[in-house]
């Protein structure tokens, strides 16, 4: 568990890397399509009575017998430790429709605080904010909510971003602690069979139509004792009191891990995933060079530390990427010293020069850049293509040199 890594607490993959478990999922695919249509008509006839019911315990029994139609199964542990007096409820986030969960349990509100807004926040079951242009104007809101006498208890997620809660919990905020004392921790543990749970940067809608399609999603919710911060402690400390305790209760690790580490592991993820299919796709012989793990890649290193050895001031890694989409060392060459031809133009001399004792007795006289440019942009072009082909002709004919390949006319 030391080793946890942010990568470990997403899944970045929707459908199984079992063959067996996938096989089971391409079985059942009729079924959950069949679920899937049916559960859409029904859930149409489930918003419509949780809006038209108004808010009492009748209306949350309804609706759960309904949501378990659904497929979403709900079940409480503990529910005796709930306190009606706790203003404010914190809970770990694993699925978009956590807050859904819990209002049928019990009565509370869910600001949101990113996102869409108006009847989309609305039919979600969100309370919108009217001032959430920043943070402090949103908590001083919130604030002001819990101190007014008969409104209902908050529910906020520390996390502030969903997780798939097998590994470990993200850092907590601080600033949901802040707005009212005591705070109930609330632990929700979710499984279900095939697919994963939440794939990031995924809309709600499709997650909603995934859990439809699946046979069923267990939500099992655990109420905790009401904590108070301790007289001389910190909001930050609180929270990461807080956060170790809903670790312990759910098995999981407290990790220092933010929202922010999630986020800027998608867009590295989304930044290398594009530019390797980007070289699969360059070319035919690029896709085995991608995909194999064994002889094929020291086949690779082998060919790039041959054109290193006629082009050494070039780096070894714009060697290896040349080298997946042409598969020739001759072509690499040519490559590379073409992309050198505005180095050359500005500096008029050789890159390949400046290393002693790299060239041997036969160098050729490569011709200086004249102090100044030509007075024709034709004079400037014939110089510098006269560089260009004595660096080629030089390339190639220490190349066959090394590798003892016969000389050819011209050269």
């Amino acid at each position: 568990m030391d080793s946890l890594g942010v990568e470990d607490l997403f899944d970045f993959r929707r459908l199984p890397k079992d063959p067996l478990v996938l096989l089971l999922l391409l079985l059942y695919s009729p079924v959950g399509i069949c679920l899937l249509l049916i559960r859409i008509f029904i859930g149409v006839h489930v918003f419509l009575v949780s809006c038209a019911l108004p808010e009492c315990f009748l209306r949350r029994f309804i609706v759960r017998i309904m949501c378990s139609v659904l497929g979403m199964h709900v079940r409480q542990k503990n529910p005796r430790s709930r306190d009606k007096n706790t203003k404010l409820f914190v809970c770990n986030h694993v699925t978009e429709f956590d807050h859904n969960v819990l209002s049928l349990l019990t009565p509370c509100n869910t600001p949101h605080l990113e996102g869409s807004k108006g009847f989309v926040c609305w039919a979600r079951g969100f309370m919108e904010m009217q001032d959430s242009s920043s943070s402090a104007a949103i908590g001083d809101t919130l604030r002001s909510y819990c101190s007014t006498d008969g409104t209902t208890p908050l529910l906020l997620f520390p996390e502030e971003s969903t997780s798939n809660g097998r590994k470990g919990l993200l850092k907590f905020s601080s600033w949901p602690f802040s707005l009212t004392e005591p705070a109930q921790p609330v632990a929700i543990h979710v499984s279900r069979p095939f697919i994963a749970l939440s794939i990031p940067e995924c809309s709600w809608l499709v997650e909603l139509m995934w859990t439809f399609f699946v046979p069923f999603t267990v939500y099992y919710v655990s109420w905790l004792p009401p904590v108070s911060r301790p007289e001389g402690e910190s909001t930050p400390e609180f929270a990461d009191k807080v956060q170790q305790l809903l670790a312990a209760e759910l098995g999981l690790v407290a990790t220092k891990f933010t929202k922010a580490d999630k986020a800027e592991h998608i867009k590295r993820k989304r930044h290398t995933v594009p530019q390797a299919q980007t070289s699969v796709r360059a070319s035919p012989i690029s896709l085995g060079f991608m995909q194999s793990l064994g002889t094929d890649e020291r086949r690779l290193a082998k060919m790039a530390q041959q054109v290193q050895d006629v082009l050494p001031h070039v780096p070894l890694n714009v060697i290896t990427l040349d080298l997946v989409k042409t598969n020739c060392v001759d072509t690499t060459i040519t490559n590379l010293l073409e992309s050198k031809e505005e180095v050359l133009e500005a500096s008029g001399t050789s890159t390949f020069s400046s290393s002693p004792g790299s060239f041997s007795n036969s160098t050729p006289t490569i011709k200086p850049a004249a102090k100044q440019f030509g007075r024709s942009p034709a004079d400037r072009h014939m110089s510098l293509q006269e560089r260009k082909e004595a660096l080629y002709s030089f390339a190639r004919r220490r190349y066959l040199e090394k590798h003892g390949l016969p000389q050819e006319d011209g050269l």
